[in-house]
C-alpha cells in the first residue's frame, strides 16, 4: 500500500515536449485542470500529495515518474535516456531526499527512464527501450539487487516505455496490450488482455486497491472492474498528446 505521491506541474512549454503522437498540441489551460483532477484521484486513494511547481526549462518534466524509482528499501535517480531530460532528476532529488533516506544514482554512460520500470512485489521487470539501454539496466538491476530485490528484462518492439503496454494491477493481474499479451516472461500472469482500440488503458495505475483508469476506455474500465477493483476514470487527453499516461505523472510510495 501507498502513502505518498509526488508530483510536478505542467509547464506552459509542454506544446514544446517530446513526443511520437499525432494529436496535436497540449491545452496547458486544460493540462493544468486535469492535473488537478488526477491530484484529487491519488487523494482519494488515500495518499499524501507533494506538488512540485513547474520549470519551464524542462517540458517534459511534469511526466516525473521517469526521474526516480522509488522502493520500499531504497530510491534510484536515473539518468533518462532524452537528452532534454538528464538535468530533470536534480529538483526532484530535493523533494526524495525528504522521504528516503537511501538514495542511488545511476551514471553514464547507462540511461533508464523509470516508466520502463514495472515493479511486481519485490521483482522488477526492466524494458530496454529508446530511453533504457542495456548499460543503464545492468545498472539499475545491480542496484536492486543490492538492496534485496531482484531484476529482468523486457526487449520492447513497439511501444515507448514497458508501462506504455502493461500495468501490474496487484494480486498477480496483469493489464496488458499488443506485444506483451502472449509474452513469455509473463505467461505466469492472470492477464487482462487490452483491446488494440483500446491500447492506450494499458497504461492504467493501481492506487490502493483502486485503479485510475484514463478517462473514455469503457472496455477496460469495466475489465478490471470484474476483477473487483473500484476504478476511477480520469482525463489525461493534453497528456496523451506527449505520449504521457496515468502512471508516467507521479511517483507513488
Amino acid at each position: 500500500m501507498f502513502s505518498n505521491a509526488i508530483v510536478r506541474r505542467p509547464c506552459k512549454n509542454m506544446v514544446s515536449g517530446l513526443t511520437s503522437a499525432s494529436l496535436g498540441s497540449p491545452d496547458h489551460a486544460l493540462a493544468m485542470r486535469q492535473h488537478d483532477a488526477y491530484i484529487q484521484a491519488l487523494e482519494r486513494c488515500g495518499l499524501s500529495v507533494t506538488i512540485m511547481e513547474a520549470d519551464e526549462s524542462f517540458p517534459d518534466s511534469t511526466f516525473i515518474e521517469d526521474t526516480c524509482l522509488v522502493t520500499p528499501n531504497c530510491a534510484v535517480m536515473t539518468r533518462p535516456g532524452a537528452p532534454s531530460r538528464l538535468e530533470e532528476t536534480r529538483e526532484v532529488e530535493k523533494v526524495i531526499q525528504n522521504f528516503c533516506d537511501t538514495i542511488e544514482h545511476i551514471t553514464a554512460p547507462g540511461t533508464i527512464d523509470a516508466g520502463d520500470i514495472m515493479m511486481t512485489g519485490s521483482h522488477f521487470y526492466i524494458g530496454l527501450s529508446e530511453r533504457t539501454d542495456k548499460a543503464g539496466a545492468r545498472q539499475m538491476s545491480s542496484v536492486l539487487e543490492r538492496h534485496g530485490m531482484t531484476a529482468s528484462t523486457i526487449a520492447l518492439e513497439h511501444v515507448l516505455h514497458l508501462k506504455t503496454g502493461i500495468s501490474y494491477l496487484e494480486n498477480n493481474i496483469l493489464l496488458a496490450a499488443g506485444e506483451f499479451i502472449n509474452h513469455p516472461a509473463l505467461e505466469h500472469f492472470d492477464i487482462i488482455e487490452v483491446p488494440e482500440t483500446e491500447s492506450y488503458a494499458a497504461n492504467s495505475l493501481w492506487v490502493n486497491d483502486k485503479v485510475l483508469v484514463p478517462k473514455g476506455f469503457n472496455a477496460v474500465m469495466q475489465m478490471i472492474e470484474k476483477k473487483g477493483y473500484e476504478t476511477l476514470a480520469v482525463d489525461v487527453s493534453e497528456f496523451q498528446k506527449l505520449d504521457g499516461g496515468l502512471s508516467c505523472l507521479s511517483l507513488r510510495f
